[in-house]
């Protein structure tokens, strides 16, 4: 993803800014009936009223280092988005430990919107509260690299979901835009049977095609892939071949398309049909107990001003100067008519369009996450 440097600024925010009002009362959450017509507007509503939505990789807000105003508060609180997996890891050990207490702070600061997500039982808890579950989570792994025995200490802190690497070589493996394409390394391999019985999901995103296969063969619990595409709708470093797909759901696991450029060839701007046309892809493949979304964006609307244009364009040289930038990036990273906090329910609603049933896109929403996270953390 361009990877905005998610500093979870949040210990500059002012207790006035995070202050805003409870505008929903809490929603109960129910089953789709499976033979519900979703094709018209109020049912797909209704529905999406009622379903557990998460975001498998997802921000509150554009800027994590900006306070948020009252009215985007508001925004992340109506989105109707249940529970998000929000990355809180930085390049190095300490600034990721400060990121987790800002991430903290931001929820002990504010407990009318937000929840830390330690438990599988807190996104139930999330929803019949009608707040927005955080579930921490790694992308970058440098600082486990250094010492592997921070999983379990990170475990304790709250961090359930880790990668075992980004774009390029790990000690654990190869990344996605690693030409040699090695694999899982024997640390890699320790690491997943770490993580199996600790309780921490493995997640596969960036891995490279063999780390991945590696990872969903050698872990005895279902893995994620929280934020990806299909790379036999568009063949792209960042996406996964129907074969792994394949291997990832007979294991149970789990799946999520991202919104984002990689759904298409440069210069093409994504669009919503290029992303569904990756979601129901994944549904033919892996199977409709598989599949998600995870975003790789924020909750909160983009808006393409001179000043952030210049913050996207900065990341995209920094990404590129560090060797971390994948193929395509010299677009925006966001889908334009998939850009804020209705983007969940525009999907739902493209499903229903793509002839869908409403179990499918109950699942697709977040029921499928639900479900993989239980069996990897436990049920309690």
């Amino acid at each position: 993803m361009y990877r905005r440097d998610f500093n979870l600024g949040i210990l500059k925010l002012s207790a006035a800014a995070l202050l805003g009002p409870r505008l929903f009362a809490p929603l109960l959450s129910r089953s789709a009936d499976p033979n519900t017509n979703i094709n018209e507007p109020p049912a797909i509503a209704a529905l999406y009223k009622n379903a557990i939505v998460i975001d498998s990789l997802c921000a509150p807000f554009v800027d994590m280092d900006a306070p948020p105003t009252a009215g985007v508060l508001a925004a992340v609180q109506q989105s109707g988005i249940t529970a998000l997996n929000f990355t809180v890891s930085e390049p190095t050990f300490e600034t990721t430990v400060g990121s987790i207490a800002a991430l903290e702070m931001l929820a002990e600061r504010h407990p009318d919107i937000f929840l830390i997500v330690r438990r599988h039982s807190d996104i139930a808890r999330a929803k019949r509260e009608n707040k927005v579950g955080i579930m921490p989570g790694f992308q970058y792994t440098a600082f486990l690299e250094e010492s592997p025995e921070r999983i379990q200490m990170f475990r304790h802190l709250g961090v359930r979901i880790m990668q075992l690497t980004y774009n390029n070589r790990s000690i654990f493996g190869d990344g996605c835009l690693e030409p040699g394409n090695a694999g899982l390394s024997k640390a890699g391999v320790a690491a997943v049977k770490k993580m199996n019985d600790l309780g921490v999901a493995v997640d596969l995103s960036h891995s490279g095609y063999r780390t991945t296969s590696d990872g969903i063969t050698e872990s005895v619990k279902p893995v994620l892939v929280t934020h990806s595409g299909c790379a036999a709708v568009y063949a792209h470093p960042r996406n996964k071949p129907d074969e792994i797909l394949k291997s990832l759901a007979d294991r149970g696991g789990y799946f999520g398309v991202y919104l984002m450029p990689y759904v298409v060839a440069s210069p093409t701007v994504p669009t919503r049909e290029h992303v569904l046309d990756h979601v129901v892809h994944a549904i033919n493949v892996c199977g409709a107990d598989h599949v998600g979304i995870g975003s790789d964006g924020s909750i909160e609307k983009t808006v393409l001003t001179d000043e952030q244009k210049g913050a996207f364009d900065k990341d995209i040289a920094r990404r590129k100067q560090l060797g971390i930038g994948a193929p395509g990036e010299d677009r925006y990273p966001y889908v334009p008519d998939l850009n804020g906090p209705d983007h969940m329910e525009i999907i739902a609603t493209e499903l229903a369009k793509r002839g869908q049933p409403a179990s499918v896109v109950e699942k697709v929403l977040g029921a499928n996450f639900q479900r993989v996270i239980g069996e990897i953390w436990g049920q309690s």
